[in-house]
């Protein structure tokens, strides 16, 4: 495996990669590599027969008051666990190699952004859109894998490539998740060992949220307030937003629709650690 920490030097690789023949994949992380990050580099395996892991804490996708600062960078260990799976290039650039000085051009998303998450946090999509696009540029992929866990952010990747006409496909990987269901995150290592348990509640809200719909219940506002009620009568939790909207196009659901699909966004607080996680309905 080789560490490329020169926005040039990687974009020279990548053409050489593509003049040969060789089918590049990317996959984006901010590092603080766990299984959920390495299960989109097997699935970026099966699509293309170079991987490129790029690891680079965004700046521009945190609030004044958020963790930046405080982000897990065990860089070492993501090396050990890079070269472990597979990587065939980890990209690793410093913030001023991705924003130098007098940095001005940015993207800007629609409104599909400032829905839920974008709502809880104005900076983050048009910091992530920003990122993805010069991350784009600079490994020159066939394929990008991204997690499900983060739909919405998925969901806009896919409206970019689009919009912007990017020849580059978008693959979506499952959720991962621990035992007791909580998705994998790199934010969970700030939970205690007892939130870490009962942080599984977003998880049962989800199967809740199944169980009802295949039930027959239309009405998911109806469900995701039986949600809301389940999170915060756990001790310690309470719910940001529980919301349904429609797969396909993202939009705000009120009534399932028989044979649509539909997928769940929960947002929760547990203690100082904010978690999100979501779900795909079938109705």
């Amino acid at each position: 495996m080789q560490i490329i920490t020169e926005p040039a030097q990687m974009q020279l690789i990548a053409e050489k990669l593509r003049l040969n023949r060789q089918l590049v994949g990317v996959v984006m992380t901010m590092g603080a590599l766990h299984e959920g990050h390495l299960s989109l580099v097997k699935l970026a395996q099966e699509c293309a027969g170079t991987v490129i892991l790029t690891i680079f804490v965004n700046p521009r996708q945190f609030g004044l008051n958020e963790d930046l600062h405080r982000y897990p960078r065990p860089f070492e260990k993501d090396v050990a666990l890079a070269k472990a799976a597979g990587v065939d290039y980890l990209f690793a650039p410093q913030a001023e190699a991705i924003y130098p000085d007098n940095f001005q051009t940015t993207v800007q998303c629609g409104p599909l952004a400032k829905r839920f998450e974008g709502e809880k946090r104005p900076d983050l999509f048009n910091g992530v859109a920003t990122v993805v696009t010069k991350l784009f540029h600079i490994t020159k992929p066939h394929v990008a894998v991204f997690g499900e866990k983060d739909a919405q952010q998925l969901a806009i990747i896919r409206t970019l490539a689009g919009d912007l006409n990017l020849d580059i496909k978008i693959v979506g990987a499952p959720v991962i998740r621990e035992e007791n269901g909580l998705a994998v995150s790199s934010r969970n290592i700030y939970l205690t060992s007892e939130e870490r348990r009962d942080a599984a509640i977003l998880h049962r809200g989800i199967l809740h949220a199944e169980k009802r719909v295949a039930e027959g219940e239309t009405k998911l506002h109806t469900i995701a307030g039986e949600i809301r009620e389940m999170i915060s009568s756990t001790p310690g939790f309470r719910a940001d937003y529980v919301e349904f909207v429609d797969e396909e196009g993202f939009e705000p659901a009120e009534t399932a629709g028989k044979g649509k699909e539909y997928r769940l966004l929960i947002a929760a607080w547990a203690g100082t650690v904010r978690l999100i996680d979501n779900g795909r309905i079938h109705a």
